[in-house]
């Protein structure tokens, strides 16, 4: 492969755990639900806005409270995981080596950009990146390929030859959907739940992985 793609929550940083908790409690808290924990997990994917929508259906919110209520659950979230941020283990080991044998990378992730600064200025893994493409960058959320097209393009690196780095099926649909193929980090959710999607290569906890390490 020519270039890397990474998604971001889950699959550089093991976080998911603090999403579900943030949208569950301002979920439950602020809105007035009643969802459980296994009701808010499936819905961790895509845009915050489109998340509000899932949850609520589209009449619920204004796109001005969608707005802010996509940023009020990023704070809460921030404010929380800061502690334990930190790379999943070995990837700032493969970022350097990458880096060093001159392999363009770039994120494709459905965070808005706060939510990337957040990872990447406070990890200080932001020169590594050529391109990121957040949610603010297409109209068009995962599984559909615009996010990883458009990343691939920054790079000026043909799909075929990109892989992609993702933790949910979603994001290897999304792969596929774009002619990816994929290394799925099992932070969040287990092998079986990809079984359907033909382009996933390996799977590894993190990018200790003996496969991870072959790669670079």
């Amino acid at each position: 492969m020519k270039a890397f793609l990474f998604d971001l929550n889950g699959t550089m940083i093991h976080d998911m755990e603090y999403h579900t908790r943030a949208w569950q409690h301002l979920f439950n808290n602020d809105l007035g639900g009643r969802f459980t924990w296994d009701e808010v997990k499936p819905q961790m994917y895509g845009k915050n806005q489109e998340v509000l929508v899932r949850m609520f259906g589209p009449d619920r919110f204004t796109a001005e409270e969608m707005d802010y209520w996509a940023v009020e659950k990023e704070k809460r979230y921030q404010q929380e995981f800061l502690p334990h941020l930190a790379l999943l283990p070995g990837l700032q080991d493969f970022l350097e080596r990458a880096h060093q044998a001159g392999i363009p990378m770039a994120i494709g992730s459905a965070a808005i950009p706060f939510n990337i600064d957040f990872v990447l200025d406070n990890l200080n893994i932001r020169h590594y990146f050529s391109a990121i493409v957040s949610a603010d960058d297409v109209l068009l959320s995962k599984p559909h390929p615009e996010t990883f097209l458009k990343a691939a393009e920054q790079l000026v690196v043909a799909p075929a030859d990109c892989l992609v780095f993702e933790d949910v099926p979603k994001g290897v649909e999304a792969a596929l959907n774009a002619g990816m193929k994929a290394v799925v980090l099992t932070t969040t959710h287990q092998e079986a739940e990809f079984a359907h999607l033909p382009n996933v290569l390996h799977f590894a906890p993190d990018f200790t992985d003996a496969y991870m390490q072959a790669l670079v």
